[in-house]
């Protein structure tokens, strides 16, 4: 996965909103659209940098086979945290060997 553009893609505030709603519940992208205050037009070229990255996927909606319903794919998600998980890491290690440090050299003067 290109966590760049994972990056890029969730850079913009609007296809956030995007994720956060399908965070909820899968929707069509009228729906989408409309909860956001988006033109038909803007929500698609949204959608379609979404879809790009791997973030979100299309379905057929059972009830109107011409709809399509989007989901978030919980793959480009998993490891975006496990990227997160390993920089929070890095820096827990580093703060307590700076907490040692610290406390050894506290009181003495350099």
């Amino acid at each position: 996965m290109d966590l760049g553009g994972t990056f890029d893609a969730l850079s913009d505030a609007t296809r956030r909103g995007v994720v956060d709603l399908l965070r909820k519940a899968p929707r069509r992208a009228g729906d989408l659209a409309d909860a956001l205050g988006l033109s038909r037009p803007a929500m698609s070229k949204h959608l379609k940098v979404l879809r790009t990255t791997g973030l979100i996927e299309p379905a057929l909606d059972d009830a109107d086979a011409r709809a399509k319903i989007y989901r978030l794919r919980p793959e480009p998600f998993a490891q975006l945290r496990g990227w997160l998980e390993d920089v929070e890491r890095l820096w827990t290690l580093e703060l307590a060997a700076f907490k040692t440090h610290a406390e050894k050299t506290r009181g003495r003067r350099t």
